[in-house]
């Protein structure tokens, strides 16, 4: 794991924003796993100002609930088409999100990975965390080794979102997500966290054991995984003094 913390919010999302654009810039053709919530906002709305080109880039989305149609507020779908596929030149035929009604979960699912690996597999896949250390809507005690599938959402989880519904009994109670297996797959993960909220989790997942109850820990497992902070989310880091010092020596190139 690379450990990257800087001061704010906004200084954290663009360096993912520069790891973002690097990749599309020295391969057009590129396939991103993409995230949703409140931790990429900033992310897209950079990726938006640098005028890139995503004409030939495929994208695949983490997770979606179920039982949302894709106009629903809430859904994933109009999240990502509002905040970025809208803004940006890329197909449409090229975007893929998890259907929340389709009639054959398992069916889905399945295809899904097949189109993840028709794509030629994954580059880099964004993540947030949860404040359970959830990554997609991989759960506490979910297998290390899971492939895309249906998921029940903890009470945790359905409290942390049911800002986004109006309140926790409108929250679904499922969702298709990517498995940790399927993310582990990606060639390369850039996971953000923000806020003292995610501090705990987060301290666990990075220095504490490999477990599936906290699945982000599957990460420290990862060949390049890029773990991108504030401050506040950074605060619970035992080795928080030596990441800044590893990443203020390394050279310039390899900073992105």
């Amino acid at each position: 794991m690379e450990i990257i913390i800087q001061p704010t919010v906004e200084a954290a999302s663009t360096i993912a924003a520069q790891m973002v654009a690097r990749l599309l810039r020295e391969k057009p053709d590129a396939v991103l796993g993409l995230a949703t919530g409140s931790t990429p906002l900033l992310l897209y709305h950079e990726l938006v100002q640098m005028k890139l080109d995503w004409s030939r880039v495929t994208a695949f989305n983490l997770d979606e609930y179920v039982g949302l149609a894709p106009d629903h507020p809430a859904s994933y779908h109009r999240f990502m088409w509002e905040n970025l596929f809208n803004r940006v030149n890329i197909l449409e035929s090229n975007v893929h999100i998890p259907d929340g009604l389709t009639e054959d979960i398992p069916g889905f699912c399945l295809r899904y990975e097949q189109q993840i690996l028709a794509a030629g597999g994954i580059d880099l896949q964004l993540l947030g965390i949860g404040t359970d250390g959830h990554i997609g809507f991989n759960e506490p005690t979910s297998s290390l080794a899971s492939r895309t599938r249906i998921k029940t959402l903890t009470q945790q989880t359905r409290a942390h979102n049911a800002r986004f519904f109006g309140g926790e009994t409108a929250v679904p109670h499922h969702v298709i997500t990517m498995g940790t297996g399927t993310i582990m797959e990606a060639r390369q993960v850039l996971l953000m966290a923000f806020g003292p909220d995610k501090a705990r989790a987060l301290a666990e997942a990075v220095e504490g054991p490999i477990t599936s109850m906290n699945p982000a820990s599957i990460l420290q497992l990862h060949p390049v995984a890029k773990i991108v902070l504030d401050e506040p989310a950074a605060s619970r880091l035992r080795k928080a003094d030596y990441y800044r010092w590893v990443y203020d020596n390394k050279p310039d190139w390899q900073k992105l």
